[in-house]
């Protein structure tokens, strides 16, 4: 049966009450005289009885009953008297406190009579298990890891509160104040019971309202866009800092202040923050007093070294700060890291920056000095990683530059930090030291959040003459914690069918060589043309750095290609021609394809390589830097066909505003290129094997849009070579950030086509192929949504510049989710 907290401690009253009746009994039927003058002790903790005489008599006989899951030992474990000693009242107060102190009794007696010492205990009920019912707002897990109740341990009513004050603690951090936990038992044999907190969960209590006291240069709603903790709103569904939370209202302390001093306010301060609850106690109201105090200025700024190898000059150009300007206290922390990694480079490994600032308060200027000098050598002690739950220890450590032991270079530990960002895995990546054990040694700490790697990704497209374009594909960055990569892609359009599977071992054999595989058919169907292409093939993938920021990687392919025309593709009454327009198809003919010469199957042996050089500062969200690579593919090592492909692409990146409201925007550009010749034979290049451009590679054109086209049958035909390049700016929309909106304004520029008379069967044919190689052109902007579900893109594009038998689209949708 279930009962509540209240009648547990009633029964084990009644049962104390019991025991202390039979033991007055006992002493008034059976004892001596002498025992008619015994003395008795009652104290919060129990029960001490001594026969008079007892006190300074020795102890021969100690007896402890009552005792059941408990051992005898272990009770006499906790007692400060034994046989042999001289019992005393002091001594037997203290053995009293002891053992109650451990937890386990509900009431302890102490008995000392004609020599024998009986400690007469009543245990508290061991519990069975720990239930949580009703609660849906935290799961079942989190609240277990709360509590301290656990299985298998002695119940006490002391316990229970201080859990229940616990639980609504953790309601509390959640912003639900009207949260209830009733704590009941069930009792079961065996003295055991099951705990059980009944939990009302409450309704979630929200934040009616943010003010702001004594704010005179900033309006409330500029410093609600400073600290974490929001306004509810009807459109913040996916919002978690909508809600009353003590722990983050201290956090959104600290970014007022932190906001303030990188305006100049060196003497700002928050006065106090008070959190009043509403007369319906749904909602809270926050204020905020401050005292925002005088803007300061900058004054002197100096730098100064006594290293030989470092110019104070350039020191100084390194440090973002000038005299005269507004004072910002987080260009400090960016002078320091400047300064550090500037003497690192120059072969400092040990260097302290020591910033002292100086506060003028009669004309309000700061005036600031560096002093760069060599410090104590420092060795890493120990490298600890936490926060990674799914992903293993050596996939996080083998992107470090630094291994325990090694001298501590501060550049090298900010290059490993990027490292393991760029890995893609981490929401977040934080490198820390601490002291070591030694004041030569440090202890590197990184502090890793993870985040989905899983993603399943679409697209979808409009164009002007396609229907759609639909891809799904589901990839795993990080397989099974081990940092792999698997990807199952497939695509489909009213002219396309693609399979595509795609696995990758970053250090495969323990060794800093990525070694993958891919497995993929294709099918294309040229509808207007009345034929399709299948592709069936499988390749193997090995790469290996050949510096810090180069790397090559070697790919082999073999693939089976077949063509299959559909009834009347290869008629040739299907290629006459009316050169002089009479409506009479007598003047001539292009050639049949290829593909209605031969039903055979044609394979193709491809190896090439790819090398890449990458020195941008965030592989994930550059803000500077470039990035070059340079890829060749020879085909003809065995199969049938022979060509040679050459492709290359390269990218600038650059932030031109360190600071300020324009500090996100980013200027980029890129540049692509290729170009393919066949050799070995006079047949032609074929046109699976040429470049087709358009869709996500030249927005404003549909897929394949631009370049050479079959004047008779409308198809695009592809080219030798192309050159495509982009310019773009991004910045983050002016809406909340809770949103994740994001924005490019974009140029794309380009050209395709330079196809050879073999290509098209022959110099006589030329006029029936629409090969411009001129100049295509296309502006737009594209809106990058970072949705609960996943990222979207929007691209709204318009062509500028095209030929006229060029295909256009307007609108380019893409998405996906993670898991």
């Amino acid at each position: 049966m279930t009962r509540n907290l209240s009648r547990l401690s009633g029964a084990i009253g009644i049962k104390v009450f019991a025991l202390a009746l039979a033991a007055v009994l006992s002493a008034l039927l059976f004892a001596d005289p002498a025992f008619a003058q015994a003395t008795e002790t009652v104290t919060e903790e129990g029960t001490i009885r001594s026969a008079a005489g007892a006190e300074g008599s020795t102890i021969e006989e100690v007896v402890v009953e009552g005792n059941v899951r408990t051992e005898t030992s272990t009770v006499r474990a906790y007692m400060v008297l034994s046989e042999g000693d001289i019992y005393t009242a002091e001594a037997a107060d203290q053995t009293l406190k002891f053992l109650f102190q451990t937890g386990y009794f509900t009431d302890i007696g102490i008995d000392m009579r004609a020599g024998t010492l009986t400690v007469a205990i009543v245990e508290n009920p061991m519990i069975n298990r720990v239930i949580f019912r009703g609660n849906r707002a935290i799961d079942d897990e989190d609240l277990a890891e709360e509590v301290e109740l656990r299985p298998r341990t002695f119940f006490t009513p002391a316990q229970v509160q201080a859990d229940v004050q616990r639980i609504l603690e953790l309601y509390r951090r959640q912003g639900r104040f009207s949260a209830q936990v009733n704590p009941q038992i069930v009792e079961l044999d065996q003295n055991r019971v099951d705990m059980v907190f009944d939990i009302n969960d409450g309704p979630e209590t929200g934040v009616r309202r943010i003010n702001f006291l004594g704010n005179e240069q900033y309006n409330d709603r500029r410093l609600r866009g400073v600290i974490a903790t929001q306004e509810t709103k009807w459109w913040r569904i996916f919002s978690a800092n909508d809600n009353y939370d003590p722990d983050r209202l201290t956090f959104d302390r600290e970014q007022l202040r932190r906001f303030y001093l990188s305006k100049g306010y060196a003497d700002f301060r928050v006065v106090n923050s008070v959190a009043e609850l509403t007369p319906d106690r749904e909602d809270f109201f926050i204020t905020f007093t401050v005292q925002e105090g005088e803007q300061y200025t900058v004054g002197s700024v100096e730098v100064n070294s006594e290293l030989e190898r470092l110019d104070e000059d350039v020191m100084r150009r390194l440090v973002p700060i000038h005299e005269g300007e507004v004072y910002n206290a987080d260009f400090i922390e960016n002078s320091v890291d400047n300064l550090t990694f500037f003497a690192g480079a120059q072969g400092y490994a040990f260097v302290d920056v020591n910033p002292r600032v100086r506060r003028n308060r009669d004309d309000h200027t700061i005036e600031l000095s560096f002093e760069v000098n060599e410090g104590p050598r420092v060795y890493i002690e120990r490298i600890n990683i936490v926060g990674n739950t799914r992903t293993l220890d050596r996939v996080i450590r083998r992107e470090f530059r630094l291994a325990e032991g090694d001298a501590f270079n501060r550049v090298l530990v900010e290059r490993s930090r990027a490292r393991v960002r760029g890995l893609g895995f981490f929401e977040s990546v934080e490198v820390t030291e601490e002291p070591g054990s030694l004041p030569d040694r440090t202890v590197l700490n990184v502090q890793v959040e993870e985040q989905p790697t899983g993603e399943i990704s679409f697209g979808l497209g409009f164009s002007s003459t396609d229907a759609y374009v639909f891809d799904l594909s589901i990839t795993e960055r990080n397989l099974l914690g081990r940092g792999q990569f698997l990807r199952f892609a497939v695509q489909f359009s009213s002219r396309t069918r693609q399979v595509d599977l795609r696995f990758t071992e970053p250090y495969f054999m323990g060794r800093n060589l990525a070694a993958g595989f891919d497995i993929f058919q294709v099918r294309n169907n040229f509808i207007e043309s009345n034929f399709s292409t299948e592709t069936t093939g499988a390749g193997v993938r090995l790469g290996f750095p050949i510096s810090e920021n180069n790397r090559v990687n070697l790919t082999y392919t073999i693939r089976r290609e077949t063509i299959d025309p559909e009834d009347g593709f290869c008629n040739p009454s299907r290629y006459i021609v009316d050169e002089d327009e009479d409506g009479e198809d007598d003047d001539g003919f292009i050639p049949l394809p290829p593909i209605c010469e031969s039903e055979e199957a044609t394979w193709i042996s491809l190896a090439g390589y790819t090398f890449t050089s990458d020195m941008r500062d965030d592989f994930l969200e550059p803000r500077r830097g470039t990035f070059f690579s340079l890829s060749q593919q020879v085909a003809g090592l065995g199969g049938d066909i022979r060509y040679v492909r050459t492709e290359v692409d390269t990218r600038f990146y650059h932030a031109p505003f360190s600071r300020g409201v324009l500090e996100d925007v980013v200027f980029s550009l890129r540049g692509t290129g290729g170009y393919i010749f066949d050799w070995g034979g006079d047949d032609g290049l074929r046109r699976s094997d040429r470049f087709f451009k358009g869709g996500a590679t030249f927005r404003g054109f549909e897929p394949s849009g631009i370049g050479p086209r079959s004047a008779v049958t409308g198809d695009p035909i592809g080219g030798r070579m192309y050159a495509i390049g982009t310019a773009e700016i991004g910045f983050p929309l002016p809406t909340p950030g809770e949103l994740g909106l994001d924005a490019a304004i974009f140029a794309d520029f380009g050209t395709t086509g330079l196809l050879t008379d073999s290509d098209i069967g022959g110099a006589e044919f030329r006029q029936f192929v629409r090969d411009d190689l001129t100049f295509r052109s296309s502006v737009g902007v594209s809106v990058f949504w970072d949705s609960p579900f996943g990222p979207v893109r929007l691209d709204f594009a318009h062509v500028l510049a095209r030929e006229n038998y060029d295909r256009t689209e307007a609108f380019r949708f893409s998405g996906g989710t993670r898991f």
